[in-house]
Parts: C-alpha cells; sequence; structure tokens
C-alpha cells in the first residue's frame, strides 16, 4: 500500500489558478462594463437597453459565477487554515456553501427575471 501525502508542491494548484481565472474575469467585466457606461448617453433608454441586452446579461451571469467560485476558494482556505475543530469547520464549509448558492440562484432572478 502506497502512502498518499495530503500536501505537496501540486497541492493547491488548482485553487491557484481559479482564483487567478476568476480574477481575470472579474476584472475583464469590470473595466469593459466603466468604459460602456460612460460612453453610453445619459438617459434613462439608453441604459435600459444596455441592460436588456442578451449578452450584457449572459457577461453580467458568467461575472457572478466567477465571483462566487472566487469567494468559495478564499471562504474556504480561510476555514481550512484558521478553524481547527473538524465539526465546526464542515458547519462553516456548508454554511457558506448554502449562502453562496442562494447567491447564484437570486442572480440569475435579477438578471434574467
Amino acid at each position: 500500500m502506497v502512502d498518499r501525502k495530503l500536501a505537496g508542491a501540486h497541492y493547491g494548484l488548482k485553487d491557484w489558478a481559479a482564483q487567478r481565472v476568476t480574477a481575470v474575469v472579474m476584472l475583464v467585466y469590470t473595466v469593459a462594463l466603466v468604459v460602456f457606461l460612460l460612453l453610453l448617453p445619459n438617459e434613462h433608454g439608453a441604459w435600459q437597453a444596455f441592460w436588456n441586452n442578451a449578452w450584457v446579461k449572459l457577461f453580467t451571469q458568467i461575472t457572478f459565477v466567477a465571483l462566487f467560485l472566487h469567494a468559495w476558494v478564499g471562504i474556504r482556505d480561510l476555514w481550512m487554515d484558521y478553524v481547527k475543530p473538524f465539526g465546526i469547520r464542515l458547519c462553516l464549509q456548508a454554511a457558506t456553501i448554502v449562502w453562496l448558492v442562494a447567491c447564484l440562484v437570486y442572480s440569475v432572478k435579477v438578471i434574467w427575471g
């Protein structure tokens, strides 16, 4: 039987990559949103038309999913690093998952509803 190490050079590489990719998605969205909003005329109809575009809604939803994944990796690492009792850590992680899924469902309702 081979003993497996739970830590090593590649432990957390996927989490590190996920944090970077989701951060880039959020950065691109923020820059694009600021540029588009600065270029829009200051009229209610123009803003309403902008937010009713399917590509804006899709880009916004993708960004929210990236935000929730980014938050999950960060908070999960925080719980793993600083909360040592397994039961408490498990409860905190479960509560975080429930909260983030609820936020995801609500974001779909707001963006597409």
